[in-house]
């Protein structure tokens, strides 16, 4: 049964893919790991030749605006974080439309707000820009507008707002990146007999429990509670979702090829699902 899930991801048409800030820069400086993002844009250019929609969820803005202000320590005060945040979004697309354009792509920026995901006639329009781009042979780039949304820079994460993303474009795949292998039975860096979990196919309260916050880094915020939230909104809308590590981005295309690599939680549309009482809810 779970390898023909697997081998069901190699057909996926429409695919979001979020990388965090832990999984962008190097572990020792927090400086933008360029030769990574090399490879992860060549990956994303290759599903693009195979046919596909891909939009990248990329992190890192406060990280790059870290770096490119002399590399100082992480910021705490929200406007601290909203002043990286403004010079380093700027620098990540640089980076990204540099990469993308040596493999003739073209890269887009859309930059959210949870206003703009309440506000119908805003949702409507951000749904239009999406399937313009992607008409267009663009990958649409998202990252949250931490220069404007507080809230977010606070308490939120990239990984609900991949999921908010793939419900609305109606995209059929959602690939999180993240620091760890999958989902766990238990913290694995605290409690080594913690079992890896390969599959779910119903997101149910004992897993929810297994979603302790266990962000660790210096540059990310999303813990597993968080990567839970986006796979019950993903799979609730119908999109299929998976947590691997993106150490090697390359992971990736060995998951298209339908390699059991990381946790995959398996798509059960929800025939009432309303966007709006996901992006409000707390978990």
């Amino acid at each position: 049964m779970c390898k023909d899930n697997r081998k069901n991801l190699r057909n996926k048409q429409r695919v979001v893919v979020k990388i965090g800030s832990s999984s962008l820069t190097h572990a020792k400086t927090g400086e933008l790991d360029l030769l990574k993002i090399e490879k992860l844009v060549r990956i994303l250019c290759d599903l693009k030749g195979e046919g596909r929609d891909v939009v990248l969820v990329s992190s890192g803005a406060i990280a790059a605006g870290r770096q490119a202000l002399g590399g100082q320590k992480r910021p705490e005060s929200i406007s601290e974080k909203q002043a990286y945040a403004a010079v380093g979004q700027a620098r990540l697309m640089m980076v990204y439309q540099k990469l993308f354009s040596e493999y003739n792509r073209v890269a887009a920026q859309i930059l959210l707000t949870k206003d703009t995901m309440t506000n119908e006639a805003s949702r409507y329009n951000a749904q239009n820009t999406f399937d313009e781009l992607m008409h267009l042979g663009a990958v649409p780039i998202v990252n949250e507008n931490d220069t404007v949304s507080t809230h977010e820079i606070q308490f939120g994460d990239n990984d609900r707002l991949s999921a908010i993303v793939a419900a609305l474009i109606g995209a059929d795949l959602l690939i999180l990146l993240s620091d760890i292998d999958g989902l766990y039975s238990d913290d694995p860096h605290k409690n080594p007999q913690a079992k890896f979990i390969h599959l779910v196919e119903e997101i149910s309260p004992e897993f929810l429990e297994m979603g302790k916050d266990t962000a660790g880094s210096d540059v990310g915020t999303g813990g597993m509670s968080a990567k839970l939230a986006a796979a019950r909104i993903a799979t609730d809308s119908g999109s299929d979702m998976i947590i691997a590590n993106g150490k090697n981005v390359e992971i990736i295309h060995e998951i298209m090829q339908g390699e059991e690599k990381g946790t995959l939680f398996i798509a059960h549309t929800n025939q009432d699902f309303d966007l709006m009482d996901y992006i409000n809810y707390q978990y």
